[in-house]
């Protein structure tokens, strides 16, 4: 039986639908008690929820970059290192052609030759092993890093060959017999020096841009987030408050429902 079939006397049926008011604003308190939010769908504030989505939104793509931006700096760290062993093994090799020109010793010479041979091929070495995730940034690659979420902000390290043949040291070849050799020798190390030192210097501005956008990303991605917050996060305490108050009317309605349907129930004293 429908209950327009049933005959309410105006105050039950004003009492029952201000408990049925009652029940759905309880409803509605303990989703946001157990969301903590007072925005969960479009429905509750269309306006609120879809800005708070499209913050969300672009705070997650920020937070792509800005992992693409902690591989990067891998990557510039990994050449940076290798440029650092390079250099050393560069400076191994410039002592030797000093020591063969301080000598006039043919054997000596042989022996420093060879050395420094050794120390070219490790040169090459060094360069191939510092690359990072399949980009190396001293056998020539370069590495594009994006910093914005449609990437029109964009920063491209550019790479270089850091190995000997690329530096510029040849191989020590006929024994350095001849003080020519060896003055050659060390003027190319002298150049070599020169470039490692302006590619390191490059890969340090590069590094320091790449981590100064890193930590404007990490502000940026903190403010969307706290925005999409303001706009439907809900005031705990003042949501207790409304249930404690809620089942306060809820409780009251019910006795008012309990002493409406009292003058009916009189109609029972006749029989």
């Amino acid at each position: 039986m429908a209950i327009s079939d049933v005959s309410l006397t105006a105050g039950m049926r004003s009492n029952l639908l201000q408990l049925q008011g009652t029940a759905k604003l309880i409803d509605r308190t303990q989703e946001r008690l157990s969301t903590g939010r007072q925005v969960n769908t479009a429905l509750d504030n269309p306006t609120n929820f879809f800005a708070s989505q499209a913050a969300q939104n672009r705070a997650a793509d920020f937070s792509i970059r800005k992992d693409g931006m902690g591989e990067a700096i891998q990557n510039v760290k990994a050449a940076d290192a290798g440029i650092s062993a390079i250099t050393a093994l560069v400076s191994a090799a410039k002592g030797l052609t000093e020591a063969a020109t301080g000598t006039s010793s043919t054997a000596d010479r042989s022996t420093f030759a060879v050395q420094f041979n050794q120390i070219r091929s490790q040169i090459d070495t060094l360069a191939s092993d510092s690359g990072y995730r399949g980009t190396n940034l001293l056998t020539g690659a370069n590495l594009a890093v994006n910093f914005n979420e449609n990437a029109s902000a964009t920063l491209t390290v550019n790479g270089f060959t850091g190995t000997s043949g690329g530096l510029g040291i040849g191989t020590a070849t006929g024994n350095w017999s001849t003080a020519s050799d060896i003055t050659t020798a060390g003027n190319n190390l002298t150049t070599a020096t020169d470039t490692l030192r302006s590619q390191s210097k490059t890969l340090a501005g590069n590094l320091n841009i790449i981590t100064t956008r890193q930590n404007f990303t990490d502000q940026m991605i903190g403010t969307l987030q706290t925005g999409s917050d303001n706009l439907t996060l809900a005031d705990m305490n003042n949501e207790g408050a409304n249930m404690l108050m809620l089942q306060t009317r809820q409780s009251l309605g019910t006795t008012a429902l309990s002493m409406s349907s009292q003058a009916a129930q009189s109609v029972l004293r006749l029989f």
